[in-house]
């Protein structure tokens, strides 16, 4: 199978002087280092790259730098995406997430590096990947309040819809990345996004808000001159698309004059302006030869369908169409299956937090549970406690009446006792007395 545009020059390449300056020395290494580094990234899909590469990471491993090695494994997956070896590109990525991940310190290399990677899925067709890996860079950026992340994501994001063919969505996503572009101060950044943006507009045929954007990348062209380029490829589009033929024609012949037009495309991009061009000049069997030169199905049968159209062979058109259609419902049903596998990933995390928060509310529960039970085993105690301390003290209580009471009944008895004594001695003395009388 034809590997996608064979070397994919995805979005701008850094190939001159002043697309240099637009590398940033995101880790902070020393000046002779990412002068080498950087030479790598303006040629960043030539294989010669794999030993610059090894270099670095060779370096970084006897002097136990994660930099260094990050910086030579960011140089060798887009080359391994270039020559078709994807286990390998995700293993090179693989660790420099592992290395990154739990570090603030680099995190824009990581947003970066996580962008570039995700492009490359996306073109391979690995949409769901790319969807995740962009989920999780926003919630690393929520976390850290991080603007430049949020502003990879929502990319990434806007870059999956326009593969789906979803310009709307894809143009919320790229204006959301361009205001978290102005908030991180990424201005490098901004008229790339304007380019994204205008490109769907023209899907949408909305042809103002798509000379607007234009304008507003073109405005930047002074300060990054290497976006012409791209600009000068929109700008192309859109007059195809209205159909100005002048002018379509002088920006076509001033692209495929341009040195840096073949360094900076890959060749799928340039195959569909070459059956654009054609087409508009009536030239409909070499623009038919040249579409069956596009790496995709999809993209060969929609330009061929639409030459037919232009020929009036409706026949052929209509069978065109049809295979267009049936390649758009293999996609449709590739989404949905990538779409479930997302929602799957999601509703497990989403189940595994549940989990962990039922969890953490029985413990609470169960501590609770226990402080009441405790709670109320020791206030039982008491009151039962307090209970038999009253029982013992009525029970005292009454002991001490009935004891108050014999004593009381004995007392009486005494002096009823005493007195009847008492009598008795008076009742004598009178007797005696009587008798001496006598």
């Amino acid at each position: 199978m034809r590997r996608i545009g064979t070397i994919l020059f995805l979005l701008l390449a850094l190939a001159t002087g002043t697309a240099h300056a637009q590398i940033v020395n995101r880790l902070k290494v020393d000046d002779p280092t990412f002068q080498r580094y950087a030479w790598g990234r303006m040629q960043q899909y030539n294989p010669d790259n794999l030993v610059l590469a090894d270099s670095l990471y060779t370096v970084g491993t006897e002097l136990g730098s994660v930099k260094y090695r990050c910086l030579g494994l960011s140089l060798e997956f887009p080359v391994r995406f270039a020559l078709g070896e994807y286990e390998r590109m995700d293993a090179a990525v693989a660790e420099i997430k592992e290395m990154l991940e739990a570090r603030t310190d680099t995190r824009s290399f990581y947003f970066s590096t996580l962008h570039e990677y995700c492009q490359y899925l996306i073109l391979l067709g690995r949409a769901s990947d790319a969807m995740l890996e962009a989920r999780a860079m926003d919630r690393i950026a929520g976390e850290e309040k991080s603007a430049l992340g949020h502003m990879y994501a929502h990319r990434i994001v806007g870059l999956i819809q326009s593969y789906r063919t979803n310009s709307y969505l894809a143009i919320q996503n790229f204006t959301r990345a361009a205001d978290y572009c102005k908030e991180a101060r990424a201005e490098q950044e901004l008229p790339n996004l304007f380019i994204l943006i205008a490109q769907e507009y023209i899907k949408m045929r909305d042809f103002a808000n798509a000379e607007d954007y234009c304008r507003q990348a073109e405005a930047y062209q002074e300060f990054f001159p290497s976006l012409r380029i791209k600009t000068q490829m929109t700008r192309a589009y859109f007059y195809n698309a209205q159909k100005d033929w002048d002018a379509f024609w002088r920006t076509y012949d001033a692209l495929v004059t341009d040195p840096l037009y073949k360094m900076q495309t890959d060749s799928d991009s340039r195959y569909e302006m070459d059956v654009a061009y054609l087409q508009s000049r009536g030239l409909f069997e070499q623009a038919l030869a040249k579409a069956d030169s596009l790496g995709t199905a999809r993209d060969r049968h929609d330009k061929k369908q639409s030459i037919y159209a232009a020929q009036g062979a409706f026949a052929p058109a209509y069978g065109e169409l049809s295979l267009l259609m049936s390649e758009k419902d293999s996609i449709y049903i590739k989404v949905q299956n990538e779409d479930m596998a997302i929602l799957d990933a999601e509703m497990n995390n989403a189940q595994l937090r549940q989990d962990a928060e039922r969890l953490k509310n029985q413990n609470q529960t169960t501590i609770l549970i226990g402080f009441i039970v405790m709670f109320a085993i020791a206030f039982f105690s008491i009151l039962m406690a307090q209970w038999q301390l009253r029982q013992n003290l009525d029970e005292m209580k009454n002991k001490n009446n009935q004891i108050l009471i014999a004593r009381r009944a004995y007392q009486k008895a005494l002096d009823a006792k005493e007195a009847e004594n008492s009598m008795k001695v008076k009742i004598l003395q009178n007797r005696k007395s009587n008798t001496f009388k006598l």
